[in-house]
Formats: C-alpha cells, structure tokens, sequence
C-alpha cells in the first residue's frame, strides 16, 4: 500500500510500506479521508519522544469497511477491563494505545488496522472528510465538557476564551457554543487563520493580546510556556484552566496565582468512547456547526501540507489528507 512514512525530523516520504492485515482483533478500513494534527506535527519536528521513526502517523480517519459501510475511527485502543476502563474513564486506561504511536501504525496510509469496536458509522448527512474531524472535535467535546464540570456557573453566564484557533482550539469553541456558552473568545496569532475562523461561529476573533480578562473558562489549545503564561493571568478568581495543548511541557503557569485566586487547573486528554460516539451524533445533527472548516490534499502531496503548516501558510484550522 502506498503511505506517508515519518523517517527522520522534518523528513517525510510517500512510499510503498507493507499492507495492513486484519487478523481476528483488527478489521481492515480502506482510509479516504486522514487530518494532520498538532501532534504529528510535534513527531514531524522530532519533539516526541513517543512517536520515534519510522513510522506511519496520522490518528483522525475515516474511510470505508470491506462492506461499504462509511465509517469514522476512534484511534484510542484501550483493554476495557482496567479499573479507569470500567468506571467510564477509558480515555485513562493504563494500557492504552493509540494508532500512529507504536506498536500501532497510524492512518497517512490506503489501509488501517484497528479493531472492530473502535469503528463508528457515519451519518448520512455527513462526508468522509467531515467524518475525519471527528477526532479533534470528540477532544474538543471532552475539553468542553471539563470546563463545565469545574466551572462554578453555567457556560451560559460564563465568559470563556480558547487560545490557539487550530482545529483543537475551534472544536472546544464549538462544542463551549453547543453546550450552552454565549460568549466565546478565539485567540491566535496568524491572521489567515483568523480570517478564516470568523466564518466557523459566533466567536470572538482577536490576537492573544487583544483578549480581555476575568475570564470564567479558559482552554489552552496551544501548550506553549506563553499560552500557559497568559491562561494564568486572564483567568478571573475562582475560574478554570483546561489544559490540552501539548505543544511543549515546561514553564508558563503562575501557580501562585492559581493558588492566591483558587483557580482550577486540569489537564484534558482524547476522550471517552461514549464521548467520541457522542461527537459523531452532534456532527451528524448540525450542533457543531457546518464542518466546512477544512481544505484537502492528496496524501501524496503531504510532506508540502507539513511544510506549509510548519511556515504558517496555512489559513484553514485543519488539513485532510486523501489517500
């Protein structure tokens, strides 16, 4: 099969590799449709230790079952029999695997391998490359619904900010607006991509330093020591700070701050599968908006799409790759 192999930093090739097999724990997808996501643009840099070369990357896809039956991917593979597993909170299982981390090979490729009760329908009313934004929006949905647990009052009277308007960045935005939240802010620093999220919802665009304080709900989408820096400073007393951008893992937080304003601080990762299947029901109905937000590329030409995300030539939150 032909696929996108990470070899080295900065160095990916579109190659033969050998095809995926389905045995009796893995069925076999043909992939239409894969998105680049932050993290494979880490293991691209060589900043993840977790994703060591060679390797397929690639975790947000959906393609087509030997049945023709249309279908998204949950890429998180847990044991569903640990005690995180069986309480709900699969998203922490102790031996979790995720596609595109060892020892499983991701999706930048015409096959994948995963098996059968990670594969969920997609809704008529959906396309495969809208099925591929499952991911990303199912962690944002996740993210959300963390600021909701710890907020002290209802997204509705909360004023709310997410910084970093990647495809992260805006599912959290989206999935704030669907549960209830009446005022979203969006903060990045690329003005195309700004430009192009003022189409995605009834969010406030403005640069990082045009976002106000006091805020009730804060998401950090971005990870960086200045993201975390300026969470720590625009968060009003008694707030919250959800924290699920893995751009690098040091400095940033004032913890006294956090301490002195009593200041939730919690750290959000993938999903639970009920939430990810719950995701692809609100896609299905319209409650995360048009899911228009995308531009595609062949899988061929995906060495270029990381180097143009990597420049910052590019507008839209999210880049689909087409096997």
């Amino acid at each position: 099969m032909k696929a996108l192999l990470y070899e080295s930093s900065q160095n990916l090739r579109f190659c033969e590799q050998p095809n995926s097999i389905a045995d009796n724990d893995n069925t076999l997808i043909d992939v239409n449709a894969v998105g680049i996501c932050g993290s494979d643009m880490h293991a691209y840099l060589g900043h993840d230790e977790r994703r060591p070369p060679p390797l397929i990357l690639g975790h947000e896809a959906a393609g087509m079952l030997p049945s023709g039956a249309r279908v998204t991917v949950n890429p998180l593979v847990v044991c569903e029999t640990c005690d995180y597993c069986r309480a709900g909170r699969s998203n922490l299982c102790l031996q979790r695997q995720i596609i595109s981390m060892p020892p499983r090979a991701g999706a930048f490729a015409e096959q994948l391998a995963i098996p059968p009760q990670n594969i969920v329908p997609l809704p008529n009313s959906l396309s495969l490359q809208q099925g591929s934004l499952a991911e990303p929006l199912a962690c944002g949905h996740h993210t959300a619904g963390l600021g909701v647990v710890h907020s002290r009052r209802s997204l509705a009277e909360c004023q709310t900010a997410v910084l970093g308007g990647g495809a992260i960045g805006l599912a959290s935005a989206l999935s704030l607006t669907a549960r209830g939240a009446k005022e979203v802010w969006i903060a990045d620093n690329n003005p195309r991509r700004r430009k192009a999220l003022e189409k995605t919802g009834n969010f406030h665009i403005v640069t990082p330093e045009a976002l106000p304080t006091a805020m009730d709900v804060v998401i950090d989408a971005v990870g960086h020591e200045q993201t975390r820096r300026q969470a720590s400073t625009i968060t009003a007393p008694g707030g919250v700070v959800v924290h699920i951008g893995l751009a690098s893992a040091d400095g940033g937080f004032d913890m006294r701050r956090l301490t002195l304003q009593e200041i939730v601080l919690v750290g959000s990762y993938t999903y639970t599968m009920t939430e990810f299947k719950e995701t692809v029901e609100w896609m299905g109905k319209g409650k995360l908006g048009a899911l228009d937000w995308f531009e595609t590329r062949p899988l061929s030409d995906g060495a270029r799409a990381f180097a143009d995300l990597l420049a910052g030539n590019v507008a839209a939150p999210k880049i689909v790759l087409i096997p």
